[in-house]
């Protein structure tokens, strides 16, 4: 409480204000490099985990302000209308007074006027696609059941709707090459979307890649592809602001940014995690606990030394790096003290600019070594 120079009594109240993960783990079919929670969407199984959806928020959600809301999957967009429109009855238990950004993923073959309209009319601003690739043979690898006409046809529709759209781009497939890549990334930027995630194909053990044993591209083949993805993008007006995050100015995932900065979000559904009052959480994976209402596999609550470690790796993934001011408010100690940052300051892996302790982007490929350099034991 304030006051001024007239004695008036100033009431200053501080809103506490989370985002929602919320997961949706049906699809229509399953891709071969997927490694999150899913199931082939079944109707009745889809009716039932969304009453036990709405139990879990229901017991869990504290009725604070909700900033960002972000469906995921899985694949969302594969609801029937009638499911799709309880989920988003179910969303409106949250309090989004000053909700900034409701992002919806979205498969190709699952987008209708009808669907985009129901998002539309409750609030979603902002669209994710799963493009994957525009080329028939890594589609086809990926078992992905559009086509390169589907892509185009179908984020010119969401266009229409929104202006917010983001597509993902899968790439480094054992089976692609530079001139595959450069085609895909020619068709992306014709999309004229403002965010672009790419993601480096990573082959899980439990997928059917995996349990194909398939063998990764060379690393200079990645590294290579890598560069290319980040020098044409940058050259088309993109911002390079996370490692696999590019986005014209002022479309950053504000969502995803909640993870980044290590602030405190809520994870619904089956396989979710969450991060509230300093403890981390994930639900299980096993649909039949889950609807036992046995939300929770694991829980653990941080130490200091353990949240601090978490703000630096998830902190730097950003090319803005972490603030280092923050941090000492934050936790009261500097970040140098605690951390092996004097010897990668010195190494030209870390650079402070302003209060903004960083990764130059020249290194951030190698990110997960130069992490492991800052967080030995001193």
């Amino acid at each position: 409480m304030l006051k001024n120079s007239k004695n008036t009594v100033i009431i200053s109240i501080v809103i506490v204000m989370r985002s929602v993960y919320i997961h949706i783990p049906f699809c229509s079919s399953i891709c071969s490099y997927c490694d999150f929670c899913k199931f082939l969407h079944n109707e009745i199984w889809a009716e039932e985990y969304l009453k036990h959806l709405e139990k879990e928020i229901d017991e869990n959600y504290d009725g604070d302000e909700i900033k960002t809301i972000y469906i995921g999957g899985g694949t969302p967009s594969c609801l029937s209308i009638g499911n799709l429109n309880k989920l988003m009855s179910i969303v409106k238990k949250f309090k989004t007074n000053h909700l900034e950004e409701f992002t919806f993923e979205m498969n190709v073959n699952d987008i209708t006027i009808e669907k985009l309209l129901i998002l539309k009319q409750n609030k979603v601003n902002r669209i994710s696609i799963g493009i994957e690739s525009f080329d028939k043979y890594n589609l086809k690898y990926l078992n992905r059941k559009h086509e390169k006409e589907d892509i185009i046809s179908k984020v010119e529709k969401v266009k229409s709707y929104f202006d917010n759209v983001s597509v993902d781009l899968i790439y480094a497939l054992p089976i692609e090459s530079m001139e595959t890549l450069r085609r895909d990334v020619k068709e992306l930027l014709k999309l004229d979307v403002p965010h672009i995630s790419t993601y480096s194909l990573i082959i899980e053990s439990n997928t059917v890649l995996g349990v194909k044993n398939t063998k990764p591209i060379s690393e200079d083949l990645d590294y290579k592809m890598y560069k290319y993805i980040c020098k044409t993008l940058l050259k088309n007006g993109y911002k390079h602001y996370e490692v696999s995050n590019f986005a014209k100015e002022g479309y950053e995932s504000k969502h995803n940014l909640t993870y980044w900065n290590n602030e405190e979000y809520y994870g619904f559904g089956l396989g979710a995690h969450g991060f509230i009052s300093e403890l981390r959480y994930e639900n299980t994976r096993s649909f039949n606990t889950y609807l036992r209402d046995e939300y929770k596999f694991n829980e653990m609550f941080l130490s200091k030394r353990e949240d601090m470690e978490n703000h630096i790796i998830l902190g730097l993934r950003k090319l803005n790096g972490i603030d280092i001011v923050d941090f000492f408010n934050k936790y009261e100690t500097n970040i140098q003290d605690e951390f092996n940052i004097t010897d990668m300051l010195r190494k030209g892996f870390l650079r402070i600019e302003g209060q903004n302790l960083y990764i130059p982007e020249e290194h951030i490929y190698i990110m997960n070594s130069i992490l492991g350099e800052i967080l030995k034991q001193k």
